[in-house]
This record gives C-alpha cells, sequence and structure tokens, in this order.
C-alpha cells in the first residue's frame, strides 16, 4: 500500500509539472502526429498498425533506421509531413526541456528556488564568520557531504558547493519554509555585524521565534552580542545561546591565568586537529554502570575520553560528574575521540 501510495505521488507531481509548463500540449501533439501517420502508412502501404506505427515513430523523431520506407505516393507524402513537423515539434519540446534546466539552475544561483530536503542545517547569515563556519563544517566527515541551506541577504550563492544551496532574503517564515524548516535538524543564526549590538541581538531573537513557530522540535543555536539578551532566547525556547564577546573575553582570561590553555580548547573543538569533542550517545552496554566504569570502559577500547552527561529532556549538562553517578539509558556523552567518529550531536 505505501508503495502504492508513493507511485500515485510521483505520478501526480509528474503530471502536475506538465500542465504547469505546458509540456502536456506538445506530448499531445507528437502523440497525434505519431497515431495519424501510423494509420496513415497503414491505409496506404496496406502494412500492420504496429509495424506503421513504429515507422512514425522513427520519423517524427528522425532517427531513420530504414527498416521500414513507404513506396507508395501517398506514403512518401505522409512521411514528408512527420519529418518536417516532427523536427519542428522535437526541437520545440527540446528547448523548452532545457530552458526549465537553465532556469533551474538560474533560480538556484540567484536564491529563488524552495527546497524539500531532511534532517538538513539551516545557515542563517553571510559573513567571514559564517564562511568559516562552513569549512569547519565540511572538513568534519560527518558533515562533509551534508545538505546545508544558506539563507542570507546576498546577491548569489556564494561558494562553489553542490550540498550548499541558496535562499536569498531576510530570515522570515516564508523564506524558512523555502529552506525546508519543517524537515530540518538544526538552525544556526548568527548575527549581522553591519547592526549595533542591540538591534543585531533583537534581529537574532526574531528569527529564533520565527523558527521555533514552524518547528519547535528544529536545534536552534543562536549567536548573541550581549548576555542581557540571552534570557529572550531563553523564553523563545532557543537549545543553545553562544553570547559572542563572553566567549572570547573567558578565553583571554584563561590564556592569562592558565598559558596555553587556548591551545588545547582550539584543537578539541576545531575539526582541523586530531582530536575532537563531541557528544556521543551512551552505548546499550553501558547503561546502569557508574560513570568511573564507563570512563575506563571508553578510554580501554574506543580510546575516547569523557568529560560531561547530557540527560533528561532539558538536555542537563554535568560536567566532571562524580565517578559512581550511574548512567541511564537516554544519556549522552561529551567524550574526546580521536578524529570526528561518533553521532553527531
Amino acid at each position: 500500500m505505501a508503495k502504492r501510495g508513493r507511485s500515485s505521488s510521483f505520478l501526480a507531481r509528474a503530471l502536475a509539472f506538465l500542465r504547469r509548463e505546458n509540456l502536456h500540449y506538445l506530448i499531445g501533439l507528437v502523440a497525434v502526429l505519431v497515431l495519424l501517420g501510423g494509420v496513415g502508412l497503414t491505409l496506404t502501404e496496406e502494412r500492420s498498425l504496429a509495424d506503421s506505427l513504429w515507422w512514425s515513430i522513427v520519423t517524427v523523431t528522425t532517427v531513420g533506421f530504414g527498416d521500414i520506407s513507404p513506396t507508395t505516393l501517398g506514403g512518401r507524402l505522409i512521411a514528408v509531413v512527420l519529418m518536417l513537423v516532427g523536427i519542428g515539434v522535437l526541437g520545440l519540446f527540446t528547448a523548452t526541456i532545457a530552458g526549465l534546466f537553465v532556469e533551474n539552475r538560474f533560480k538556484k544561483e540567484r536564491g529563488m528556488a524552495s527546497f524539500d530536503l531532511q534532517k538538513h542545517i539551516i545557515l542563517c547569515e553571510w559573513n567571514q564568520r559564517a564562511e568559516r563556519i562552513l569549512k569547519d563544517l565540511r572538513v568534519d566527515p560527518r558533515c562533509a557531504e551534508h545538505p546545508i541551506v544558506l539563507l542570507a541577504e546576498i546577491d548569489t550563492k556564494p561558494v562553489d558547493d553542490a550540498n550548499l544551496h541558496f535562499v536569498k532574503g531576510e530570515v522570515t517564515e516564508d523564506n524558512l519554509r523555502r529552506c525546508g524548516l519543517a524537515k530540518a535538524s538544526t538552525v544556526l543564526i548568527l548575527g549581522d555585524r553591519d547592526l549595533d549590538e542591540n538591534a543585531r541581538d533583537a534581529k537574532v531573537v526574531l528569527s529564533c521565534l520565527a523558527v521555533e513557530t514552524i518547528n519547535p522540535a528544529v536545534y536552534t543555536i543562536a549567536e548573541l552580542a550581549s548576555e542581557a539578551n540571552a534570557k529572550h532566547c531563553e523564553r523563545a525556547r532557543v537549545d543553545e545561546v553562544i553570547i559572542s564577546s563572553e566567549f572570547s573575553s573567558r578565553l583571554i582570561a584563561s590564556a592569562a591565568l592558565d598559558h596555553g590553555v587556548t591551545r588545547v580548547l582550539s584543537e578539541l573543538i576545531s575539526p582541523h586537529h586530531g582530536s575532537n569533542m563531541v557528544m556521543i550517545d551512551l552505548p546499550a552496554d553501558q547503561v546502569g554502570r557508574t560513570f568511573y566504569e564507563a570512563y575506563a570502559e571508553l578510554k580501554r577500547t574506543r580510546n575516547q575520553t569523557l568529560v560531561a552527561i547530557e540527560r533528561g529532556e532539558n538536555h542537563e549538562l554535568l560536567t566532571n560528574p562524580p565517578g559512581d553517578l550511574v548512567l541511564s539509558a537516554g544519556d549522552r556523552l561529551l567524550a574526546i575521540v580521536s578524529g570526528a567518529t561518533s553521532t553527531a550531536a
């Protein structure tokens, strides 16, 4: 039943496409030419209808196998009409199809298309940080060919990436739907550096509200300039808020107190280095064991170093948990791994 439903759905979409592009008229004209030519040859040459229809198709398409040739004056006149009209009709059909491909390519490059993707990432805004984020995502094997949709107010697609799709415009509900937000897995909303801090954060909060209105289940990450505006994102039920200025300040302060710590952090969060910090699902054989037992087992068997536990519907993060903490089904582990070999967060 499901297969039949998919087949009928595909057929309905195909028929709708043909009607929308007026291709059904051309297909109908070709079918009429083939039918009239076949019937005409049958009457003038006394051939079977099957052979006549085959000859008619070969003649209209100007293939000309030569296995069947008209010998009477009437048959040859029919052949001349089919050849002349067939060249024009098929030329028009080919030009229409080519035009549709060119138009579709133009729309995608100019951000005018809509996308029906699944479990993809939506990146809002384009600037130097967004370009670096895209490069880092592509370096990670888990996202090397993962579909990403860029929503930004720029003229054309900024980079040559076959799996990067572009939608031109502001972060509005209509444009988010064009990005396929209903089936997306993650949305990254960056601040617009052309605005002052308050206006920038206000724009981000409004964008978050639009995202959560359409798809509350999507994992939303928002970048803010001021920590004072974080509460607005929390009210909008944003999953993760990053305060760019605060993060930079803390890194600088840590470097001043503990020399070299930023180099370690840079390696752990960058996919360009050998070891990465990622979120992994708790292995089924570790359910019911203590954190210390799981730590020792995963370090011994997988060379993974556990750092924290994420648990519960609120994604509570327990950093450096006690060794006797019992792990439960549904827990996720923040771990340092050699290369991006685990499940993406």
